[in-house]
């Protein structure tokens, strides 16, 4: 805006001093237009650096989380900017049902807060076109007990607990049946109590709400209990009695950034993805959360 100014300034002078020392038309219009053209260069260049300016801006959808999230998130947005220039603003949720409707809406550019499983669902439910453009953690998944330290010593006709929403129900079956306890039928989408093929030991698969797991270990031989409500029972991750394999099959539990399908290839989101994928990120997630979730985007499934 100041160059602005001082062109203008100069073009008035220009003038003044033209009309003072009556040179020709024919100079004052060579300098309007001259000036003119400077001027519009000028703004040109401005917009265009300011728009490509805000280009550089990627906001994404995250659930507000622990102080450990906040610094994992932050980190990554200070290689987002260090790297790539971007400026990362995070928005924040308290409810799953909220990222990808503000997504959709484009409130956000992108999402991190959801596995693949997750994701699926919400697409099928709500006809929406979300997809993973990059993976990042997974919470393994963990069976506890205060009544046994084995999986193999659970007894016949015991009760076993799991989250009663759709996700985590199958994911607890899952878990269940990777520790030997069941067998599930095969299919594509997610998995209840009726898909239960084999139950040796006739257990009592009791579904509870999630937050109810942990509280629910007293009254029965084991739980599936999720990562944060885990955390929030005070729970020792190295004292649970399984933990869930990251395979083909656990596959579906990894947590992604999400794009809409229009935006897949979105260069800025891209970059976003590669910001999180660093060294950085992998180090400093070992150290905030120990073994209770690893990162995902260079392991093999086997």
């Amino acid at each position: 805006m100041r160059a602005a100014v001082f062109y203008l300034f100069i073009f008035l002078n220009y003038l003044k001093e033209s009309i003072i020392m009556k040179k020709s038309i024919k100079y004052s219009i060579t300098a309007v237009v001259v000036i003119l053209i400077g001027l519009a260069a000028y703004f040109s260049f401005f917009h265009n650096s300011q728009k490509e300016a805000g280009n550089k801006t990627v906001t994404v959808g995250i659930i507000n989380g622990s102080k450990k999230d906040d610094e994992l998130y932050e980190s990554v947005a200070k290689t987002a900017k260090d790297k790539y220039g971007i400026h990362v603003v995070y928005k924040k949720f308290t409810d799953y049902s909220q990222p990808n409707k503000a997504l959709t809406e484009h409130e956000v550019d992108l999402n991190s807060f959801q596995h693949v499983a997750f994701l699926d669902a919400w697409n099928k439910a709500h006809h929406t076109d979300i997809v993973p453009i990059g993976k990042t953690i997974i919470g393994q998944g963990r069976i506890y007990s205060q009544q046994v330290k084995n999986v193999k010593d659970i007894k016949p006709g015991s009760t076993i607990t799991i989250p009663n929403d759709p996700t985590n129900e199958s994911r607890g079956l899952y878990i269940l049946q990777s520790a030997g306890l069941i067998k599930l039928a095969p299919k594509k989408s997610l998995a209840t109590v009726k898909d239960i093929t084999s139950n040796p030991k006739n257990l009592n698969i009791k579904e509870v709400d999630a937050s109810q797991t942990a509280r629910s270990l007293p009254d029965v031989a084991a739980s599936y209990v999720n990562g944060n409500f885990a955390a929030n029972a005070g729970l020792d991750p190295n004292k649970a009695i399984y933990v869930e394999p990251v395979n083909k099959v656990s596959a579906k539990w990894i947590n992604v950034i999400a794009a809409n399908k229009a935006d897949k290839n979105n260069k800025l989101y891209k970059e976003y993805v590669k910001a999180y994928q660093t060294q950085t990120t992998k180090d400093l997630n070992k150290k905030l959360y120990g073994k209770t979730q690893i990162t995902t985007w260079d392991i093999k499934l086997k």
